[in-house]
């Protein structure tokens, strides 16, 4: 019976023991390197991704990423292209040197006044060569011990904006840097209502204008608000405008940009013409080189199709007199000017 229950007992313990050597052999197989996983690295884990990254990919919307080396690299290279020149306010700092830190103005012969080194040309100078230039002047004088000059340009008075033209306020806008064609055109008051959509930008250095076609509606298409420059100078020209004036329905100058107009367009845009018009003795009055020219035209005819219709330019004045009323010879081109400075400007956008 002693036996029977010693056997029992080794059966138990050899059968426990089998169990637990099984259990270790497989965790330790699990853990143990496949050696056909070895030949490829594992595969690397995504990059952290920032809140607003994350409410993206989470809503399903396309993550674009960033790429702030390039914001970077523009300023550098903007702030390479910028001189400083009279009229500039600077704010002109020295690294753990508070003392020496002031705001000083460029005065008109280029120079600005620095504590311990005096009158300092900078002119001319970009940021970068004028923190040298002081730099080098504090270290030779032995005032600071491997300075290290920051220069801020509160106020870019030399290298501001011109905006000329059709314009609310017309000028010079300093400070424009990171700025675009639209906030400068905003900062100068807007276009007024005879603005032309064809922009010219003169930037220095360039032999041509950069000439620039603007959108109907500026919002739905932001390719033309292209970066300003400092020292730009913008153009905004007047629209070309053809002036409709006489016996009609509404004697009108119509402000045509991107697109042109016919004699027959041109009136029906000014209302076509009163019964009382003299359709015979119309006239296109227009500037040539050695005066006003007046050219008869067959509106009758072109009415009919019998005479192709007639394609109008800038600031040609299109003038129908009334039948029966008599006009001096000569003074055609006195009333039609006459009507054309009292007529309303209409802006037709094609």
């Amino acid at each position: 019976m002693k036996s029977g229950t010693w056997s029992s007992a080794r059966y138990c313990c050899f059968t426990t023991f089998t169990i637990a050597a099984f259990l270790i052999g497989r965790a330790a197989a699990q853990q143990a390197p496949n050696p056909q996983d070895q030949t490829s690295p594992p595969a690397a884990l995504p990059g952290a991704q920032s809140i607003s990254e994350a409410a993206q990919s989470a809503s399903g919307a396309a993550v674009t990423p960033q790429t702030p080396n390039d914001s970077t690299k523009n300023d550098i290279d903007r702030t390479a292209l910028v001189k400083l020149g009279a009229g500039d306010l600077l704010e002109v700092s020295v690294y753990n040197v508070p003392e020496l830190t002031s705001k000083v103005r460029v005065s008109n012969s280029g120079d600005v006044y620095l504590p311990l080194i005096d009158y300092v040309h900078v002119e001319g100078l970009t940021q970068e060569e004028a923190q040298s230039v002081i730099q080098k002047r504090l270290e030779d004088g032995g005032f600071v011990r491997s300075p290290h000059v920051t220069i801020f340009v509160d106020e870019a008075s030399s290298q501001g904006v011109t905006v000329i033209g059709e314009v609310g306020k017309p000028g010079i806008y300093p400070d424009v840097v990171d700025h675009r064609l639209y906030e400068v055109i905003s900062q100068a008051g807007g276009f007024t209502q005879n603005a032309s959509r064809k922009l010219a930008i003169l930037r220095k250095g360039e032999k041509a204008p950069i000439r620039i076609d603007l959108p109907r509606n500026l919002a739905d298409d932001l390719s033309a608000n292209v970066e300003i420059m400092p020292g730009d100078i913008i153009t905004v020209p007047r629209a070309p405008i053809i002036y409709v004036v006489g016996d009609v329905g509404r004697p009108s100058g119509l402000l045509v940009d991107n697109g042109q107009l016919t004699v027959l367009q041109a009136l029906a845009l000014a209302g076509g013409t009163n019964r009382t018009a003299k359709l015979g003795g119309a006239r296109i009055i227009r500037k040539g080189p050695n005066g006003m020219v007046e050219t008869k035209v067959e509106i009758k005819k072109m009415l009919e199709a019998k005479v192709p219709d007639v394609t109008l330019q800038a600031d040609d004045i299109l003038f129908v007199p009334v039948s029966g009323g008599r006009v001096m010879a000569g003074k055609t081109l006195e009333v039609a000017m006459a009507a054309a400075t009292a007529a309303t400007v209409y802006t037709l956008r094609q």
